[in-house]
């Protein structure tokens, strides 16, 4: 009898888990939902209500009437521009990391090239993209060096951070024990800055989707198969708005998908340790 009372209770204290679980999921998602909806609703009919032309504000409905027609179109751009994303992502994240550990390790490094990063950062990329291009002829290469030179500060800056900020407590005690720099690097300052790097690609993971389509502006009208960047560029042309948009509400769900994996990479990462990704209660 008390066995089967206490296998009541606990069914019971699942149940009650399970409703509070419903309840926080539909506390977080219906207002945004709500929203979209509503925001739907005025965009669709507002448009016939004003009687707004389709060339300068496309309803939603031929937005998707566009995105349909030229489903292979756009399906090829979002697949090449996620290519050329991931590759000059990978690029920025492996030299900003290094750069930032070598510069971590001698101050005199830091000093002397970190000005120059930081300049490099304050130029814009529509300046340098062109320069990239005579450099490297148009197409995929040009693409993908717009977009590491775009996502590559970010991960340098935050990575170098997380690195000078680490315990110098603990650095001087591992010091007394005659550890070598690049022990201390390894075993305490890398993993102290780890934060600190999926802060970084977070950043620069949204920036490189956004250097490729600029660089597609750029470097892919030479290059015969384009991106989405020149996807848009090809319907700005035209005057095909409704494709237009599709085009442009693909590039955001793109960099959207591409910060929700490095956000779930993150949690992997920091999840059992960090504050920042543990989950909490309330």
């Amino acid at each position: 009898m008390e066995q089967a009372r206490q296998g009541l209770t606990k069914v019971q204290a699942v149940k009650i888990k399970s409703n509070k679980n419903s309840r926080k999921i539909l506390n977080i998602w219906t207002p945004p939902v709500l929203v979209f909806i509503l925001f739907m609703f005025i965009w669709q009919y507002g448009t016939v209500w004003f009687q707004i032309p389709p060339y300068l504000l496309p309803k939603p409905t031929d937005i998707l009437t566009a995105a349909i027609e030229n489903g292979e179109n756009l399906r090829n751009a979002v697949f090449r521009t996620i290519s050329e994303s991931i590759i000059g992502f990978l690029l920025s994240v492996i030299g900003g990391i290094v750069g930032a550990i070598l510069m971590a390790s001698s101050k005199i490094l830091e000093r002397s090239l970190y000005p120059y990063a930081i300049l490099l950062q304050t130029i814009p990329i529509v300046a340098i993209a062109p320069i990239i291009v005579i450099w490297f002829g148009s197409g995929a290469n040009a693409i993908v060096i717009i977009a590491f030179t775009i996502g590559f500060f970010p991960m340098l800056s935050n990575t170098l951070v997380g690195l000078n900020a680490t315990d110098r407590g603990m650095i001087n005690l591992l010091h007394l024990y005659q550890a070598s720099n690049w022990k201390i690097m390894w075993k305490v300052r890398i993993p102290f800055a780890l934060p600190y790097i999926m802060a970084g690609l977070k950043i620069s993971c949204t920036l490189a989707v956004v250097g490729a389509i600029v660089g597609e502006y750029i470097a892919g009208i030479g290059g015969g198969d384009g991106g989405l960047g020149y996807a848009i560029t090809v319907a700005s042309t035209k005057m095909e708005t409704p494709f237009l948009f599709a085009c442009g509400i693909s590039a955001s769900i793109l960099g959207i998908l591409f910060f929700l994996v490095v956000n779930l990479f993150s949690k992997w990462v920091l999840g059992s340790w960090h504050e920042s990704e543990m989950k909490r209660d309330n």
